[in-house]
């Protein structure tokens, strides 16, 4: 087991979803706690017309009885990221429900890690130019209505 007292800092920004997520469930399992900061700048791979058009069909999706029994749709990138990590642990066994609740995942940089060093993973950053991805944050604040407050806040 790792130390779990001191968190593991990761820096979102230029990392793709998937990769990312894979590497830190995996930490997860070990025994690591995890800072995901800055949510808002990881990067989704593919045609940005595929990946929206995904995401509107997947907030179509609904209950046929009623809609308060869900499914709930991560609309936040911060939601978005925990979900895709959720779904690589396992879910009823008590190893991957501790595992998720050594996660964070935070919008921009919170105060309190302002000052710790983040790392990033190296085979979970971007190869290609940054024009061949989309952010979670675009297609959280056009798709899915999310509106960044922190950018509300400075206006």
């Amino acid at each position: 087991m790792a130390d779990t007292n001191s968190p593991i800092v990761i820096d979102g920004d230029g990392h793709i979803a998937g990769r990312l997520c894979s590497n830190i469930s995996k930490m997860l399992l070990n025994g690591q706690r995890v800072v995901i900061i800055n949510a808002e700048k990881i990067l989704i791979s593919g045609s940005r017309k595929n990946i929206f058009l995904e995401n509107t069909k997947r907030l179509e999706i609904g209950s046929i009885v009623n809609p308060k029994h869900g499914p709930f749709h991560p609309r936040r990138p911060d939601t978005y990221i925990t979900k895709m990590i959720r779904g690589m642990l396992p879910r009823k066994k008590t190893t991957g429900i501790q595992a998720k609740k050594r996660l964070r995942v935070y919008i921009s940089v919170p105060a309190e890690y302002e000052k710790i060093q983040s790392i990033s993973v190296k085979n979970a950053k971007a190869t290609k130019s940054l024009s061949y991805y989309t952010t979670i944050g675009e297609l959280s604040s056009s798709t899915m209505g999310w509106k960044n407050q922190l950018e509300i806040k400075k206006i």
